[in-house]
């Protein structure tokens, strides 16, 4: 018990002269726990807003760096598809276009701090997935630091994406490493299955009313440094770091990761004896495996030509005429609009002709979902395919309810353009000019 004691001298004295004093004892012990829950909620706020904060820089981000990514991208796979097989320029633009994809990977980083990066969802096994990555993890860290795994089979699997699971793996595994420094040490992964309490999922960083249930997880322990409480508090946040040539963008990516996919994230350290990271993702009831996989190239994609009319709606001058040009290469006509307005008057004078329209998220004046709208009431059977650089995680609840034919993720080259017409033209009748 925790608590306050007053002495109060009473006025009148005893018969041998000597004051009465009144003892008042307050316990405190609640209200110091019902203020340390508040100063909790607060930072889990705090938090909780600089996560919005950073996932709204982010999209804006996203949307104009993807821009111009879609033109470098775009003109390089036009350039390739120009070249003879053994051009001696092949080789520099395949440089290009590979550098250009590390540069949107980059923003699809800086997206998954938000927790709405891009998944490509599957049903993962987290041990087969730690396994795999063994040789690689062993060769992140420092030679002076042993990797022990303790891995629990049969799991049940999880439902997510599996190069954003393993880049949290990744990064927990290099801190732990960073920790350890050159002194030596042990870093153990294990894995397990736990039923989880609410009062239990209260406890971990960040909590965000998770379901109870049966949680498959993970842990990254080192025999590193270990962190005081006041690091703990912080080593989540954007740009933090305590390394001198640190970003202090892993962490904060890994947790950005870990609330997309509804998880969960405890952290156990003391200076000195080292920190264990606990990642919690609930786990897939047997027999309920989703079918929906990775997107992966369909046979024949690269060879398919299209016909008809595509109507390109797009802000950016310079990705209508590179539209135009990959649009034209694959075997369409072409018509474009500036914005919604020009669209919705072209698609009333021309929609008999109109195979699909290609239609870009972010306009001025009227965006792609009130152009959607719009075209709907006209044609409530038109076929629109979104393109933007925010993620389809993101725009998808803009769109609840809403059908579409695709959706066209920016920076795409000539293949994913390909892909994304062919899949949103399905086995339909293309209108055709009369």
């Amino acid at each position: 018990m925790e608590g306050t004691i007053i002495a109060t001298p009473m006025g009148r004295p005893q018969r041998d002269n000597q004051p009465l004093l009144l003892l008042t004892i307050t316990d405190i012990s609640e209200r110091k726990r019902a203020e340390e829950r508040r100063l909790q909620l607060e930072r889990q706020m705090q938090q909780t807003q600089k996560l919005e904060s950073l996932g709204v820089l982010a999209g804006g981000i996203a949307h104009d760096f993807n821009n111009l990514l879609t033109i470098i991208l775009g003109n390089t796979s036009l350039a390739l598809d120009d070249l003879p097989p053994l051009s001696p320029a092949g080789e520099s633009l395949l440089t290009i276009e590979k550098t250009s994809l590390r540069a949107a990977e980059l923003c699809r980083q800086i997206l998954a701090y938000s927790g709405k990066g891009r998944f490509v969802i599957d049903d993962i096994r987290l041990g087969n997935l730690v396994g795999d990555m063994f040789s690689l993890l062993q060769s992140s860290i420092s030679k002076k630091a042993t990797l022990n795994l303790n891995l629990k089979e049969p799991l049940p699997p999880l439902h997510g994406d599996p190069g954003q699971i393993r880049q949290v793996i990744m990064n927990l595994v290099t801190n732990a490493s960073e920790a350890i420094g050159d002194r030596g040490g042990v870093i153990t992964i294990s894995t397990g299955l736990m039923q989880c309490s609410r009062e239990y999922l209260c406890e971990p960083y960040l909590y965000e009313n998770l379901a109870e249930g049966l949680y498959v997880w993970f842990e990254v322990s080192d025999t590193g440094t270990g962190m005081d409480q006041e690091t703990q508090r912080r080593i989540f946040e954007p740009f933090f770091t305590t390394k001198f040539t640190g970003r202090g963008l892993g962490l904060s990516a890994v947790l950005g990761i870990v609330r997309g996919h509804k998880g969960a994230l405890k952290v156990y350290s003391k200076p000195g004896k080292g920190t264990t990271v606990k990642v919690l993702f609930p786990a897939l009831a047997e027999g309920k495996f989703s079918a929906e996989q990775g997107a992966a190239p369909k046979a024949g994609t690269w060879n398919w030509k299209g016909a008809g009319t595509i109507l390109l709606v797009d802000d950016e001058e310079s990705v209508r005429t590179l539209g135009t040009r990959m649009l034209e290469r694959i075997g369409f006509k072409v018509l474009v609009a500036a914005d919604g307005q020009e669209a919705l008057d072209i698609y009333r004078k021309r929609r008999d002709e109109i195979a699909l329209i290609l239609l870009d998220l972010t306009m001025p004046q009227m965006d792609g979902e009130a152009t959607l709208h719009e075209l709907r009431r006209i044609d409530a059977k038109v076929r629109v395919a979104i393109s933007s650089g925010y993620t389809e995680a993101e725009i998808a609840p803009q769109f609840a309810g809403k059908p579409l034919f695709g959706f066209l993720q920016k920076p795409y080259t000539l293949n994913a353009l390909t892909q994304c017409l062919r899949d949103a033209m399905g086995d339909g009748e293309i209108p055709t000019e009369p």
